[in-house]
């Protein structure tokens, strides 16, 4: 477990490295993205937001720990839908 924690940790802290720093050197945008583009769709992402985190990034954060913030609070949510689906499993032997 504790090894698995510390390569959590660090995959964490590594993230902004490919998601941010290289991607923005290399101009990676998302396949979606570029379908829309393709197909003349207008992007109405700003208008409508269904997600406290667009794109990876918290409000008054610099991008590298919005990314990696991001990635805590998503693998909290894993965590914790494992840790109860355990208990659940657990209950029903």
């Amino acid at each position: 477990m504790k090894k698995s924690v510390v390569l959590l940790v660090v995959l964490l802290l590594l993230s902004p490295v490919f998601g941010v720093y290289l991607a923005n050197m290399v101009g990676y945008h998302e396949p979606l993205d570029i379908a829309g583009e393709k197909l003349n769709l207008t992007d109405i992402s700003d208008e409508i937001n269904w997600t406290f985190l667009k794109d990876y990034t918290v409000p008054g954060l610099p991008e590298w720990l919005g990314y990696v913030v991001s990635g805590v609070l998503g693998v909290a949510l894993i965590y914790s839908i494992g840790l109860l689906l355990r208990k659940v499993a657990e209950r029903k032997k």
